[in-house]
């Protein structure tokens, strides 16, 4: 990984539609060889896709939801994650370390539609001892590309001033 497969990242981040020619143009390299570098990253993994940012209040998903779940036993992870998996209304979950043992967020129409979910379906998922829900007010930062670079200890993080 040098400067210039930053850049490409850099550059596919912020604008995941531009064409191979520009994407060269930007980070002056040839086509051939910036098409070769996209494919040497996503053949390692680190680009794992393409995708569309999608307003999800446009689509009538104006309803977020934060839930920290706790398990009753460490065995259910695996049972749980699978559960987790096959709910559509689950756009993101990670498992954390402590407790609480999940952040899950949670999108739907609105709050009648959040607590019939939540009463029929995420109370019965395996393992669970204990959930908690944080209505999400507002986003202040939304989801953004990575910094270029990851900041090192005692290197204050780039501030883009």
């Amino acid at each position: 990984m040098d400067a210039t497969d930053r850049k490409i990242l850099a550059a596919l981040q912020a604008e995941g539609r531009i064409t191979l020619t520009d994407l060269a143009d930007k980070v002056r390299l040839s086509v051939s060889r910036c098409q070769r570098r996209v494919r040497d990253l996503e053949a390692a993994g680190i680009i794992r896709g393409y995708r569309a940012v999608v307003d999800a209040a446009a689509l009538g998903f104006g309803f977020e939801v934060l839930v920290f779940a706790t398990l009753s036993r460490p065995d259910a992870v695996t049972e749980f994650d699978a559960a987790l998996a096959d709910i559509p209304e689950i756009v993101e979950a990670q498992r954390l370390f402590g407790e609480p043992d999940y952040l899950v967020r949670v999108v739907t129409a609105d709050l009648p539609s959040y607590q019939h979910l939540y009463e029929s379906v995420l109370i019965h998922l395996p393992g669970v001892r204990s959930l908690n829900s944080t209505i999400v007010m507002k986003q202040a930062v939304h989801p953004r590309p990575l910094p270029e670079r990851p900041s090192r200890q005692g290197t204050p993080p780039a501030t883009g001033a």
